[in-house]
């Protein structure tokens, strides 16, 4: 019996409520107050009712959470809010453990068209908007997304034409691709958008900008000039009124424009801070950062939600047993199913210290006035790698919880289904996975450039040799897969503990760099092939990916090792480092065969590691439940009937 396992047996195990409160951070309190009032009764998630009487309920728990103040969080003092961007977030993600039709209604309102406002504003649309922003009493769109254009915002086909003459904008949709699609807040409840539109000034484009455009008067009737529609039944997340919005020549006075980055004169004189159009597009796109950040949160908080389900279901449910034994076997019990929900569990928990790094970095990029613009850069990418492993971790996670729970997860009563229905679109809304992880590589291969230009000679040998090295070594594995003594030739490694942090560290960002740089070697040689660049980067978009989630994974690596490092109790880092070695050892053991082709594992290695997390598995079992507990989402949230906490 390992360590760990043995204390806990022995009684002397982490305390769960320390582990609670280490996880919930600098922002326990909000937290805290936040599931207190989802626990209220009124705040059960819907069942059995019309789309209309859910869209109803969640405009009716948006109006009470602004009621209680929580919406304020992260909106400037000095108009009425509390200042806390860090807070704000924390309060979202704790939402992520109720009706997720709420989450998304309020991430719409509060972060994507308040903070559209907030950023992209200047101080008088601040003094005329964001009080009726943070109490709700201005329902808001975010207009960005069109038929024709998603995840390429500069090619947005909706027009904002200025003309000097009356000194008001004219916002048209001049063809059906230009029409804004799949807006919240749009089919129903919106009295205002934030129009992303491209800005004609003078017979001259000057890009995407965003403009706030009426849609509806105070009594809801939509305005002269615009159209709206209703996107229709959904996969999940019925109780947002999603919509369809055309806009034929709608007039908007100057002051609509938002003109932090960029501003219009009474005689028709464009001018901006950043003279680069794509840089400023980049910086105006930038700074609405916080909602993606906000969607990974949430898909964690999902995954939490769904492991705590079925961890507390293996731990009551029975099934089969010896031969010779009339008593049967707790489900978490059988090392299958520790397989299928623990190292889940352990990558929910390094996701978790991935995001508090995350958002602890954009409350301090928002703080700072001088906050270095290659740091922005460096958050950008990050946030964008977080929000699609921990979406297409979400995904993965509630399909396996739902299967390990049999029929009872198929019932609708213990939330499954709502759950995988509703986060499904996380994976592709602000942002689709695919094109974030490109981002993210796009980042890595910028930075490389930068790097090598600024190597110094003997470092260049340096990295050089490296390279070399690496191929040998891949050759000398070939070599031994063909036939000569395939396990006899040691490896690197064979002399370091597969658990030693360090080791694993180094695995993977030797892993990170490997791909890196053969990525980079192929783009280069074939744009020096002389090909135009679209179509190599297009033939290398696998290897792209491969770069960018090896890096993510890294990342994310690093942040659970850092909050590790900060936990000041015994007992809970070695749990937490239990947890620590199950998330790498079984990210290595998935991409074995990478590690095989590029020389640094053998068979003796590989089962050594397989047999390392099948050890962690049993050991954490005894702490599954603290482990689950410890994300502290009570029963009246939960509302689970297979998931309530059982009294000891």
């Amino acid at each position: 019996m390992t360590t760990v396992a043995a204390r806990a047996e022995a009684g002397a195990g982490p305390d769960g409520e320390r582990l609670r409160h280490f996880l919930d951070g600098e922002h326990r309190w909000i937290r805290e107050r936040v599931r207190e009032v989802l626990s209220r009764p009124d705040f059960a998630p819907v069942s059995g009712v019309t789309r209309e009487e859910h869209r109803e309920r969640v405009l009716q728990w948006m109006r009470a959470l602004a009621e209680e103040g929580g919406t304020k969080l992260g909106f400037p003092e000095e108009y009425g809010g509390m200042g806390t961007v860090g807070g704000s977030i924390a309060a979202f993600e704790t939402l992520g453990h109720a009706d997720l039709s709420l989450l998304v209604k309020c991430g719409v309102q509060f972060g994507l068209f308040g903070g559209a406002v907030l950023h992209l504003g200047n101080a008088q649309h601040h003094e005329r908007y964001l009080p009726g922003v943070m109490s709700a009493e201005l329902p808001g769109c975010f207009a960005m997304t069109e038929t024709g254009h998603g995840s390429n915002v500069q090619a947005l086909g909706t027009t904002a034409t200025y003309e000097p003459e009356t000194g008001e904008f004219v916002v048209n949709t001049p063809h059906e691709e230009s029409r804004k699609d799949y807006i919240g807040n749009a089919a129903l409840h919106g009295r205002m958008a934030a129009v992303f539109a491209q800005l004609e000034v003078g017979g001259e484009s000057h890009g995407v900008h965003c403009l706030l455009v009426p849609l509806r008067d105070e009594d809801g009737n939509v305005l002269p000039g615009i159209r709206i529609e209703d996107c229709g039944e959904k996969l999940g997340l019925e109780g947002v009124d999603n919509g369809r919005i055309w806009f034929d020549h709608v007039r908007v006075p100057r002051e609509a424009l938002l003109d932090r980055y960029a501003s219009v004169d009474e005689q028709g004189r464009y001018s901006s801070p950043i003279e680069n159009p794509n840089r400023r597009f980049f910086t105006t796109i930038g700074t609405l950062i916080q909602g993606r950040i906000s969607v990974g949160g949430a898909a964690i908080s999902a995954t939490k939600s769904a492991l705590t389900i079925a961890i507390r279901y293996a731990l009551e449910r029975r099934q089969f047993g010896p031969p010779d034994s009339d008593e049967e076997v707790l489900l978490l019990d059988y090392r299958v199913h520790q397989r299928r929900l623990l190292p889940q569990l352990a990558k929910t928990y390094a996701l978790h210290f991935a995001q508090e790094q995350l958002v602890a970095q954009l409350h301090q990029a928002f703080t700072e006035p001088d906050y270095p613009e290659r740091e922005r850069r460096m958050l950008e990418a990050l946030a964008a790698g977080v929000k699609a492993t921990a979406t297409w971790h979400a995904t993965e996670t509630i399909q396996t919880c739902r299967e390990a729970c049999g029929g009872a997860g198929y019932l609708a009563e213990n939330r499954f289904a709502a759950m995988k229905a509703d986060t499904d679109v996380f994976t592709t809304f602000e942002g689709d996975n695919t094109v974030l992880l490109q981002l993210v590589a796009k980042g890595l291969l910028t930075d490389y450039k930068e790097r090598f230009a600024d190597l110094s000679q003997l470092e260049m040998v340096r990295f050089v040799g490296a390279q070399v090295w690496d191929t040998v070594v891949e050759r000398s594995l070939a070599r031994q897969l063909a036939g000569a003594l395939a396990d006899a030739v040691p490896s690197r490694d064979e002399d370091r503990p597969i658990e030693d942090p360090a080791y694993l560290m180094d695995l993977f960002r030797w892993r990170e760099e490997h791909i890196l740089g053969g990525v980079a070697r192929r783009l280069k040689r074939g744009i020096d092939s002389g090909a135009d660049s679209f179509t190599v980067f297009n033939e290398c978009q696998d290897h792209v990916l491969a770069a960018a989630r090896a890096h993510v994974d890294r990342l994310i690596l690093d942040a659970f090792r850092e909050g590790i490092d900060r936990c000041d109790d015994p007992a809970l880092t070695e749990l937490l480092e239990s947890l620590f070695h199950l998330y790498a050892l079984s990210n290595v053991e998935a991409d074995r065969g990478w590690f095989f082709e590029h020389g640094r594992m053998n068979g003796p290695r590989s089962k050594a590691i397989t047999r390392r997390v099948n050890d962690l598995c049993g050991d954490l079992r005894a702490h599954a439940e603290l482990l689950v507990d410890a994300f502290g989402i009570p029963d009246a949230v939960l509302r689970a009937p297979i998931g309530v906490k059982h009294p000891e």
